[in-house]
């Protein structure tokens, strides 16, 4: 369940505007939400009291704009680097799911255009909810796309999606099978009797035990690229997807490499969705 919510402030603009229809689930409505606003550190003293009482003020006024009950937000104003005081008040709420903006950069390219969302999506363990600034229109969540594999990321991935989707009325899941080096046609692998597929069958057992409108797909090609090609046609609203943490304990506070050189399938997606992206999180040693 997604019961503490970081909420990266930004400003105005797509990440605000999909907080906004997430706040039309009830799920998401019974949660905690801690609205962050990071700014710079202040190098001169001289006129600090006045740049506070503004930051403080621009931060009544995000959660005015978002609408959050009272009793649900807490709003937060710290003083640091974006990127580290994200990271440490996500651990310091034990937040389920952090939600910020991303310019939908990869790789070494964000790391050197000091991209937040990248570094964040590197160090943390947490699951995120990333939102590209401007490069689509926000909508209502109705059709929910999971990618599964026969992973337990998949598993949590799956958990997720349910949780959403059954809290909203005449949504769909979309259930997509990552497979890879199909041997046989799509229609031979899956659309055959998806019930007795490994991956799909508890997907679908889950999905009618809520009584969720679902179909499964397995398009062929690259996995990173099918997904975001098929969220595109079916003109999904959120797509959920497993990014596994696969560094020892002992090099948590190091990059993972293939996220770092954008090779790994939750790196793809998050860049080039076509829609914002929840990043599932399980910590493994």
């Amino acid at each position: 369940m997604i019961e503490t919510i970081l909420l990266a402030s930004s400003g105005p603009g797509n990440t605000e505007t999909m907080f906004k229809a997430l706040l039309e689930i009830p799920m998401i409505q019974r949660s905690q939400v801690t609205v962050l606003k990071v700014v710079p550190p202040k190098t001169a003293a001289g006129n600090m009291g006045d740049q506070r009482s503004d930051n403080a003020q621009e931060l009544t006024e995000t959660i005015a704009r978002l609408g959050i009950e009272t009793a649900k937000v807490t709003p937060m104003l710290r003083e640091g680097e974006p990127k580290d005081e994200v990271c440490k008040v996500a651990d310091e709420i034990g937040a389920d799911l952090i939600i910020m903006g991303s310019r939908g950069l990869s790789g070494l390219k964000a790391i050197l255009k000091n991209s937040v969302s990248q570094y964040v999506f590197q160090l943390s363990s947490r699951p995120m909810l990333l939102v590209k600034d401007d490069l689509y229109s926000i909508r209502p969540v109705k059709r929910v796309l999971v990618a599964l594999d026969k992973s337990d990321m998949a598993k949590e991935s799956l958990k997720v999606a349910i949780d959403l989707t059954r809290d909203i009325k005449d949504s769909e899941l979309v259930i997509v099978h990552t497979l890879s080096n199909l041997r046989n046609s799509v229609d031979e692998a899956i659309n055959a009797n998806p019930e007795t597929d490994p991956v799909l069958a508890p997907a679908i057992a889950e999905a009618k035990r809520y009584r969720i409108n679902y179909r499964c797909v397995a398009p062929e090609g690259q996995p990173g690229k099918r997904i975001c090609e098929l969220a595109d046609d079916l003109n999904v609203n959120l797509l959920v997807l497993g990014s596994p943490d696969r560094r020892p304990s002992i090099a948590k506070g190091l990059p993972d490499i293939d996220r770092l050189l954008g090779k790994s399938l939750s790196d793809y997606v998050r860049v080039n969705a076509p829609c914002p992206v929840l990043l599932t999180r399980i910590e493994t040693d």
